[in-house]
């Protein structure tokens, strides 16, 4: 039996004045943890911000766990069922970790008998437990984004999504975090949009590679690495991943030049 499909993207085209940062993409995920990999300006935090429902698509059609992202009921449906970590985040430098992520719950219509539990469990999973009541004008550049990612966790989202999850974490955290994603995936559909190719390799099943707003690759980890093992896999990278990574872009480049 099939996985659902809970993010499906058709003609998905995102225009900024007179830059195109999405042409025309079609993706669809179900669940698992998907990495989303690519070079900068490839479109990669626009098309996380439509799957997000906070920005418009100029063309195209976004349907995210059976909803159509189109419609406001639409959109008030799936943004129950969301996560969203952005790059950057707003909060009240005054809030505890505990208000911040709470605020994030009454937002997210967590039932009120349940957020107390949802926010403690939400917060023990980032490793944060015990600065729960620290207030996050006090938190380092990494406690700050782990209570972000605490935040995208609290309703125990059906689709999580999150861009440069791991910027300002130490290695250890890395590790835990990739961990969690694991877990997530497990019943959930989880995107992460990042430049670390070390992060997909080690929390990911599924990636998607993009350029230039087109979708230049997409298969599993374990296919991107055997791109790296290849005898004329290109570039210096270290790594058979990082390799395949690079190869699948120069063969995508390849491809666009030989149809122009």
């Amino acid at each position: 039996m099939n996985p659902p499909t809970t993010v499906a993207v058709t003609g998905l085209t995102v225009r900024h004045r007179r830059t195109v940062a999405l042409d025309a993409l079609d993706l669809s995920l179900s669940p698992g943890v998907h990495g989303l990999l690519g070079p900068n300006g490839a479109g990669k935090t626009s098309l996380i911000r439509v799957l997000a429902t906070v920005a418009a698509p100029s063309a195209g059609r976004v349907e995210l766990l059976g909803a159509d992202a189109a419609r406001p009921a639409g959109r008030t449906a799936i943004r129950r069922r969301l996560g969203y970590l952005p790059q950057e985040f707003g909060y009240y430098p005054g809030f505890t970790v505990r208000e911040f992520v709470a605020y994030v719950a009454w937002l997210k219509e967590v039932p009120s008998d349940r957020a107390p539990a949802a926010v403690e469990r939400a917060v023990e999973r980032v490793g944060l437990g015990d600065r729960i009541d620290a207030r996050m004008r006090s938190l380092s550049g990494g406690m700050v984004r782990r209570a972000g990612i605490a935040q995208a966790l609290v309703n125990e989202p059906d689709l999580l999504l999150l861009d440069e999850p791991t910027a300002g974490l130490d290695p250890e955290q890395r590790v835990e975090f990739r961990a969690l994603l694991r877990e997530v995936g497990e019943t959930s559909t989880v995107v992460v949009s990042t430049h670390l190719v070390e992060d997909v390799a080690a929390a990911c099943t599924e990636v998607t590679l993009v350029e230039a707003g087109r979708l230049a690759w997409r298969g599993t980890t374990a296919g991107l690495t055997a791109l790296g093992t290849a005898p004329d896999a290109a570039g210096s990278a270290t790594s058979p991943i990082e390799r395949g990574y690079t190869s699948a872009l120069r063969a995508h480049r390849e491809r666009v030049e030989a149809a122009r």
